[in-house]
């Protein structure tokens, strides 16, 4: 088991720790590294870097913004399984709708969702716009929109 930490960037102020989670396995921070964003008490932050440093993973952030989360699917999370949702994205919108969700037993599986660039849904080509670890409702999503270039 590993530790990552979530720090601000921010140069000035020597890079403080935001969040640091113990035991932590690599497949689940391998995940985390994916993403773009991190949403945890209500602040969502944007990526800037990820680093591999003795004895731990730093995942590097900036602060976004401060946001409600407009998603409450009524889902509910038992947590013995890895939940991956697929929202369209939509500029301009509060809220995304929810093509559908993924609940996966391995990490490895949904690194490869959160990967991936094209994703084909109802026989369309969508393109990924970003991928986010909401930790408030203790989900990753997957954002995509439709691929005009091949349209």
């Amino acid at each position: 088991m590993e530790r990552l930490e979530y720090r601000l960037f921010d140069k000035a102020n020597g890079y403080p720790v935001l969040y640091a989670y113990e035991n932590i396995t690599e497949s689940e921070i391998a995940a985390r590294f994916v993403c773009d964003y991190f949403l945890k008490d209500g602040v969502l932050y944007q990526k800037t870097a990820c680093s591999t440093e003795p004895l731990m993973y730093v995942i590097y952030v900036k602060k976004d913004e401060d946001i409600i989360s407009e998603h409450n699917d009524g889902l509910q999370y038992d947590g013995q399984k890895i939940r991956v949702e697929i929202r369209q994205y939509t500029e301009e919108v509060d809220v995304y709708p929810l093509f559908f969700t993924y609940e996966i037993k391995e990490y490895q599986q949904a690194i490869l969702y959160l990967q991936s660039d094209l994703f084909i849904w109802q026989e369309k080509e969508w393109q990924k716009t970003s991928a986010e670890i909401d930790e408030d409702r203790k989900v990753y999503v997957l954002y995509i929109q439709p691929n005009f270039e091949k349209e």
